[in-house]
This record gives C-alpha cells, sequence and structure tokens, in this order.
C-alpha cells in the first residue's frame, strides 16, 4: 500500500521530542552512482531539505560498498538498486525496513556500427550471447554494484562465462565506465538514467532496451535500531517517509533530463 506523508505531517515529526530539527542536523545516505551521476539529488535534497531542515550528505558508491558502508554503521540510511541483496541485508539483522521507491531500466549501449548484432536480438539474454561470440569488447563496471550484479546474473542466464581479452571488468563507478567504453568502442551495460545523462558518448548508441529482464528497482532501507544505535534513526526515517510521499514520489516523477524522465515513482 503506498504511503502517504503529507508536509504538514512532516512538520508534525520535526516539532515533536526527539525529532526536533537543529540548523544542523543531517543523515549520511549511502547510494548508488547511478542516482548520483544522473543528477537526482541535484534535485531531490534541496526539496527534502526545504520541507524538513535535514541535509543529506551522499556518499555515491557501488550498491556492495553501500551495503558494507552501512553494515559497518558509518551511514545512515540505505538507497540502492539490488532487490536481493537488500533482502539478504534485513535477513542478517542489518535493517529493519526496506520499501520500493522508484525504478527504471537497464540499457545496453554499444558502437553505433554494431558488429555483434546486438539491435537484432530479441531477448537480452541472446544480445549478451552474441556479444561473447563475436568477442566483442565489453566494459564491465566490475565493481559489485547494482548494475554489475544484474550484468552478472544476465550472463549466468545467457550461459555465458565471460572472460577473455575481451571482456574488461574495470572497477569503476557509471560514468567513469561509460567514458572507457566510448574510448574502447565497446559494448556496455548502463542504467537509463545515467545514459541518458551521460555527455561524451562519441560512436556509442542504444542499441537495445526493453526487455523485462532489464527491469531495476531502486529501494530505501532503515537500518536496525539494535545493530547500530547510534545512527541517526529519527532523521533517516523521515527522509524514508519523505520519498514515499505523495510530495517525495511527485519529485521523483518531475526529475527529468534532456525532457525525458529518468526515474518513476514506485512507493508501496
Amino acid at each position: 500500500m503506498k504511503t502517504t506523508l503529507s508536509f504538514a505531517l512532516v512538520g508534525i515529526l520535526i516539532a515533536g521530542g526527539s525529532a526536533q530539527v537543529h540548523a544542523d542536523d543531517y543523515i549520511t545516505l549511502a547510494s548508488t552512482t547511478s542516482t548520483e551521476n544522473s543528477g537526482l539529488f541535484d534535485a531531490l535534497l534541496p526539496q527534502f531539505k526545504e520541507a524538513t531542515g535535514i541535509a543529506v550528505r551522499v556518499v555515491a558508491v557501488g550498491t556492495g560498498q553501500a551495503f558494507e558502508i552501512a553494515r559497518r554503521g558509518d551511514a545512515d540510511s540505505l538507497l540502492v538498486h539490488d532487490t536481493a541483496g537488500e533482502q539478504r541485508f534485513i535477513e542478517n539483522g542489518d535493517a529493519s525496513e526496506r520499501a520500493d521507491v522508484m525504478v527504471n531500466d537497464f540499457v545496453l549501449i554499444g558502437p553505433s556500427d554494431d558488429p555483434a548484432k546486438v539491435s537484432e536480438a530479441q531477448r537480452t539474454i541472446e544480445a549478451l550471447a552474441s556479444i561473447a561470440k563475436a568477442q566483442a569488447p565489453f566494459a564491465s563496471r566490475g565493481d559489485d554494484s547494482g548494475t554489475h550484479r544484474a550484468e552478472q546474473r544476465l550472463w549466468e542466464r545467457a550461459g555465458v562465462a565471460p572472460g577473455g581479452d575481451w571482456y574488461r571488468e574495470l572497477g569503476s563507478g557509471m560514468g567513469p565506465t561509460l567514458n572507457i567504453a566510448a574510448a574502447m568502442d565497446a559494448y556496455v551495460m548502463a542504467d537509463r538514467a545515467t545514459w541518458l545523462a551521460f555527455e561524451n558518448p562519441q560512436n556509442l548508441t542504444l542499441l537495445f532496451e526493453g526487455d523485462d529482464e532489464l527491469f531495476n528497482q531502486y529501494g530505501s532501507l532503515l537500518l536496525s535500531e539494535e545493530k547500530h544505535p547510534h545512527v541517526k534513526h529519527d532523521l533517516a526515517e523521515q527522509w524514508h517517509q519523505w520519498l514515499l510521499s505523495d510530495e517525495g514520489q511527485q519529485a521523483i516523477a518531475a526529475f527529468e533530463v534532456k525532457g525525458q524522465p529518468l526515474f518513476f515513482p514506485n512507493a508501496q
């Protein structure tokens, strides 16, 4: 069920007891390079601060690193995109709550002459199998991010163990990976938001999209009070609830780059 939280209720939360917000109140949010590189936080965070008085300091890393930061108690909240990993995070007792916030999708990018004929594929796994068969250069983030984890699952479904000179694991974020792919004239899997915001495509173009297997779900997690008693749970709760509120969902829907929405709200 969709959670709604009006600005008035946010105000009540702020004014009440230990949740009272001071000028220097902030939370540390461990999140993904895709949300940062796309410019989404530049749009959302000022609106959240205006509504609540709470600043958000973002540590933008791959989802795997974001989990590790939160597991150490070095973040107050998580916004990531690996639903299976998020469920394990809760099962391990590191988080107490998770909610769907927004979605977009992954796309396959590659050189415009498309030597592996990716654009002719009917399914993502067929496209990846064609890249492997052609041994066409493929730039992988290789950083245990949500994107990298999704890519690895798709290679497995395609029956391919990627490796060799054609497969380059870079250990970098989405923006740098796209830059390297452009320089290499390589195929790459990217989230649509970062691709649309990318300013250096060179010979790269979008070749494959629309498969259900490329669905990309983002979730917000609240950390365990028992495991991390020092974390700013009251402030993190307000961020979490604002994302799920009508105001937060509308702010996500309104964010566009080059006239195109990059994320679609789906709070439940």
